[in-house]
């Protein structure tokens, strides 16, 4: 298939661009580099710079490509950022969503895959978390993902759209050979903020909270491989194929590690101490998040190949360690 990856620049976007091109798709990437890099592109892979919402940019490239699917990975995701500034992120993860919708309808492109959050689920009644389990998001990040949701389940009900969703846990680490990884500016995920503390790169790592009903105070999560979740994307990619309406996935290995317990991985991978100061917990933080990714299992065939936290580290670590200025130039 010739898929549109918008977003494909970006940390998750560029790991799920270089699947798509080993299993034998032709991806076509999106990005307004706001946070994506050219850099983390092959140097083949057709790019358009420019916003999701173009409607002008978007029926060019409709019109220039047999699009056959769109990836949507382009999405403002700070959590703290989205409590403070709720409209940006209507704006821009809402808005611009339904722009991108709307000239795919017009250009007769009728599957959509999109990358969605376990921030939906806000602080859940049961765990591990299933597809069933009642969505009720504690911030705006996870409200405009859940709209979202909700449209895309509208579209599929009106015949409009065959959509697969996923709704990630932690992604974490980097491509198994050290071509690719994560680097935000700024930079807010635990793992390579806790590497760069041990690098010596910052001061102490904040941890938020060490107050919370947890086994060390700390909050827990799921941290499930990048490349690991592209595999799930190609998988739904190719499921839609052969079916149409609306599926949704969480995708997690089902293991929660607490921020003490990444730290200490961080410290056991690298040989180096990790600092760090107790600070004031963060708003919109559940205590506890974790998945249970059954669906994706049978519907999928999918099967996290990195399951320990150990074996996530590494790859952060290598990535890190190779480009010590991610992808700029020192």
């Amino acid at each position: 298939m010739k898929v549109l990856v918008v977003g494909g620049a970006g940390y998750i976007g560029s790991h799920c661009v270089r699947e798509l091109l080993q299993s034998g798709h032709t991806p076509i990437v999106l990005d307004n580099l706001a946070f994506g890099h050219r850099q983390a592109l092959e140097p083949n892979v057709e790019f358009y710079q420019g916003d999701l919402g173009d409607r002008e940019l978007l029926t060019r490239i409709f019109s220039d490509h047999q699009v056959d699917a769109v990836m949507h990975f382009a999405a403002f995701a700070f959590v703290g950022e989205s409590v403070h500034d709720p409209l940006k992120y209507y704006m821009n993860n809402v808005e611009q969503t339904i722009r991108l919708l709307d000239a795919m309808t017009a250009a007769g492109v009728h599957r959509f895959v999109f990358s969605s959050t376990c921030a939906t689920f806000g602080v859940p009644d049961e765990l591990p978390i299933t597809e069933k389990t009642p969505q009720r998001p504690i911030n705006p990040y996870g409200n405009t993902k859940l709209a979202i949701e909700k449209m895309l389940q509208d579209m599929a009900t009106a015949g409009l759209m065959s959509s697969v969703v996923f709704r990630y846990f932690n992604a974490a680490g980097a491509s198994k050979d050290g071509r690719i990884g994560e680097d935000h500016q700024p930079e807010t995920h635990l793992i390579p903020l806790a590497i760069e503390a041990a690098s010596g790169k910052r001061g102490q790592l904040k941890v938020f909270g060490n107050d919370y009903p947890t086994k060390d105070g700390t909050c827990l999560r799921d941290y499930v491989h990048v490349e690991d979740l592209s595999r799930a994307h190609v998988a739904g990619l190719n499921k839609m194929a052969s079916t149409s309406g609306y599926e949704d996935y969480n995708l997690g290995t089902g293991k929660p590690f607490s921020i003490l317990e990444v730290m200490e991985s961080v410290e056991r991978v690298s040989g180096l101490p990790v600092p760090y100061e107790i600070t004031e917990r963060r708003e919109g933080d559940p205590p506890v998040l974790y998945a249970d990714s059954g669906k994706a299992r049978a519907d999928l065939g999918w099967v996290p190949e990195y399951t320990e936290i150990d074996s996530i580290i590494e790859t952060a670590w290598q990535w890190h360690a190779s480009q010590p200025h991610g992808y700029g130039i020192a």
